[in-house]
């Protein structure tokens, strides 16, 4: 059974940083492209980051500049850095992944952690 644990959340100020974490189980993790979403109260999930299984990094143009996904196959684990926060960027950040295939829409992965909440004060 493959399993997603985000962490990393909390509260911070306007212009600070986070480091979210998602280390992943049950599943061939370096075969897995993996992505982060997020979801504002009101809002559909939406695309962040993504991280394909082989090669190159995706991002939205919201994020671009200030926030970096990584990923640490020898743990399992993937990585959002996210710098120079705004309030826009409050939201729960979910991590989710597929196997090989790329996609930029949530309904394109197959596993999801459970979200860590990420709210940045003004």
């Amino acid at each position: 059974q493959a399993q997603l644990v985000e962490s990393g959340g909390g509260l911070v100020q306007a212009g600070g940083s986070l480091r979210l974490s998602c280390a992943a189980s049950g599943l061939t993790f370096n075969t897995y492209t993996m992505g982060w979403f997020r979801q504002a109260p009101g809002n559909e999930r939406e695309f962040v980051a993504t991280m394909p299984w082989n090669s190159g990094n995706i991002y939205a143009d919201s994020v671009k500049g200030r926030f970096t996904i990584s990923r640490d196959n020898a743990k399992n684990t993937v990585y959002l850095q996210m710098n120079s926060l705004k309030s826009e960027d409050t939201a729960v950040y979910y991590c989710a992944g597929r196997q090989y295939a790329t996609s930029l829409r949530p309904e394109g992965y197959e596993y999801w952690g459970q979200g860590t909440q990420v709210s940045v004060s003004s």
